[in-house]
């Protein structure tokens, strides 16, 4: 028994040492864990935003791209036979899925749960695509 005795006791020594040690890492610690606590309620309260911020910009970078990628007339409504339903003029086919966005960004800020209608304004932005590709590269 003599042994674990002796362990104890280097044991028990070495927690009178560490003790000052101990507080003052528990100190730093709790105030990183306040600044984090800090920061991400920040970022929970300005969660729409966030990710508002970037649909904006790519939206906004499509929108420059189909305006000088796409023709002066574009095609609405691919039909079977090859031929568009219906043509309108390339600043409708370019401001109308910017709006369709814009409208959609608007509303998830207005959101409660902001997940739903930002997933719906990263739909929107397929909008863009689809139209610069059926009137670019025809079938």
């Amino acid at each position: 028994m003599d042994f674990f005795t002796t362990i104890e006791q280097k044991w028990q020594a070495f927690c009178q040492k560490a003790k000052p040690v101990l507080k003052k890492c528990g100190k730093v610690l709790r105030k990183i864990g306040k600044i984090i606590r800090t920061i991400w309620s920040y970022i929970y309260r300005l969660r729409a935003v966030i990710l508002a911020i970037p649909v904006a910009i790519g939206a906004i970078w499509l929108a420059v791209m189909n305006m000088s990628g796409l023709p002066e007339r574009v095609g609405i409504n691919l039909l079977s036979d090859g031929t568009f339903s219906m043509m309108v003029s390339r600043e409708v086919a370019v401001f109308c899925p910017l709006a369709v966005t814009a409208l959609c960004v608007f509303l998830m800020l207005g959101a409660r749960k902001t997940l739903y209608p930002w997933l719906v304004s990263l739909f929107t932005l397929a909008l863009p695509v689809l139209i610069y590709v059926t009137n670019v590269y025809p079938a």
